[in-house]
């Protein structure tokens, strides 16, 4: 497996574009679309609450509830399918995950908006790991709340790691595009220290 570093000051954000092969990618999307719980998560912003523009689940250790947004969700338990990939990341990324946020858009109009998974419960300089299955979409990096941003293309079967002060420095985003897509499948494992609020992303 080769990693990739993407350059950006004050960001450890490596991918390994091959970290599944084609055909296990195509098999684990079309087998976690049905194996998942997938749900509509309310948030409240401002005051109001909207759904999440995608579909999302939240899973893994019993412990790993959190509340965000005002709304508190408890997670899923581990399927077998999602533990071995967790074992994967894991060992790939030498650093160990006891949850794992599912998120499911359903075409080019569901998106992730600008935020940065930098929450107390995450730790200073969390790892966060994020596999991409089914269409290719590009995330998008900014620092800080308004530089101009820069984007990724994050193929098939592809595993991005977000590290270091990635966090501190950047936002990241999926954007929406109006191009005719298929549906994608991503899967950021994540490390919460304490049973308290993290935010999804």
């Amino acid at each position: 497996m080769e990693w990739l570093k993407l350059d950006l000051p004050d960001a450890d954000l490596r991918i390994a574009p091959e970290f599944l092969a084609v055909d296990e990618a195509d098999h684990l999307f079309a087998h976690l679309l049905d194996e998942i719980a997938w749900e509509v998560h309310r948030l409240k912003i401002h005051g109001r609450v909207v759904e999440s523009p995608r579909r999302c689940s939240w899973i893994g250790d019993a412990a790993a509830i959190y509340t965000y947004s005002g709304s508190r969700f408890a997670p899923h338990a581990w399927t077998p399918t999602l533990l071995d990939l967790k074992s994967r990341a894991e060992i790939a990324c030498d650093y160990a995950f006891n949850s794992v946020l599912a998120n499911w858009y359903r075409d080019g109009r569901d998106a992730m908006g600008w935020h940065a998974d930098n929450e107390p419960e995450l730790g200073p300089e969390p790892l966060i790991a994020s596999v991409s299955l089914g269409a290719e979409r590009v995330m998008r990096f900014r620092r800080g709340r308004c530089g101009p941003s820069q984007g990724w293309l994050l193929p098939h079967g592809s595993l991005l790691i977000m590290a270091g002060t990635t966090q501190t420095h950047y936002q990241h985003a999926i954007p929406r595009t109006t191009r005719p897509l298929g549906g994608r499948i991503n899967l950021t494992f994540r490390q919460i220290h304490r049973s308290t609020p993290v935010a999804p992303g």
